[in-house]
């Protein structure tokens, strides 16, 4: 079965339980994450002992609203979708990933997904050598990248073929804000001496980029070039902590199967697909050990 088959297969009142959103349970999440930033935060500005070694996990869960983003892009981390937009807003600024422009590049990701032509996460290859893996696994390309998508935005050059022409004035507004807004913080900071920012949210979000290189090259990497989202897919098995952390995006055959599905309940959907998954990982160690040999 493919992943239409599945999908087909889904009685009415399935298919209703799946796709139901809730605010009650993403405002849970959402608490838990911006909760746990915003205690190591303080913990680090108040500097207790051993405090710099705080900003790896501090910037592991800065790096990790990627995930929140994504899900807020699909509209399906709450019901109320001025809270789902609002959220994008802010996780956005915080990763220098542009919403709007993000939304697009995402959707197209997800009609063309491993499509060698057009799916857009496929214009960088994935790391084909043990030197591509370490440069990509660093975060600086990821970094570079999204600078130039903001300044390429924001001067009105953004030609990508997945935004629609309509969507120029909009993506270009987005960057300049964006970029607006960076210049008052930095304004800011410079004018009162103050380097909070910078321990707490700089430094730690470029400590934590490998972390979320590690986890995303889990998804798709060494999956084939086929139609069939329940192949071209992997979904990794892991523990709580990082199902929570990553929104339960480590079920990632399942949200390409069905995007419509919130992150609350894809361990249910996983439930109902498991045995027709054809890219399956016990742990993202495992994946990597065995992404490392085939480089070697």
């Amino acid at each position: 079965m493919d992943h239409r088959d599945v999908i087909a297969s889904l009685t009415q009142q399935q298919r209703e339980r799946l796709t139901a959103k809730s605010d009650r349970l993403g405002l849970l999440q959402l608490g838990g994450h911006w909760g746990a930033t915003i205690v190591i935060g303080s913990l680090i500005i108040a500097k207790v002992p051993f405090w710099p070694l705080l900003m790896v996990p501090q910037g592991i869960l800065i790096v990790f609203l990627f995930t929140l983003l994504h899900e807020t892009v699909h509209r399906t981390a709450f019901e109320t979708q001025r809270l789902n937009g609002f959220v994008a807003r802010v996780c956005s600024l915080a990763i220098a990933l542009p919403a709007d422009w993000f939304r697009y590049f995402h959707f197209a990701h997800h009609r063309f997904t491993q499509d060698p032509e057009n799916d857009p996460e496929l214009a960088f290859p994935k790391p084909g050598t043990l030197r591509q893996y370490i440069v990509h696994v660093s975060g600086i390309p990821v970094w570079w990248g999204q600078l130039k998508t903001l300044y390429i935005n924001a001067t009105g050059r953004c030609r990508d073929n997945y935004v629609p022409p309509k969507g120029y004035a909009k993506v270009r507004a987005e960057a300049r804000a964006m970029i607006a807004l960076y210049a008052v913080i930095l304004v800011l900071a410079v004018w009162f001496r103050s380097t909070t920012l910078f321990y707490v949210w700089i430094v730690p979000a470029l400590l934590g980029q490998p972390f979320l290189r590690l986890y995303l090259l889990a998804e798709h990497g060494r999956c084939p070039f086929v139609a069939n989202m329940l192949e071209n897919t992997r979904t990794t098995l892991t523990n709580w902590l990082i199902r929570k952390l990553a929104w339960n995006m480590p079920f990632h055959a399942e949200h390409h199967a069905y995007p419509g599905v919130p992150f609350h309940q894809l361990p249910a959907f996983h439930a109902l697909t498991e045995r027709h998954l054809k890219q399956i990982e016990a742990g993202y160690v495992r994946f990597h050990e065995k992404y490392v040999d085939t480089l070697r």
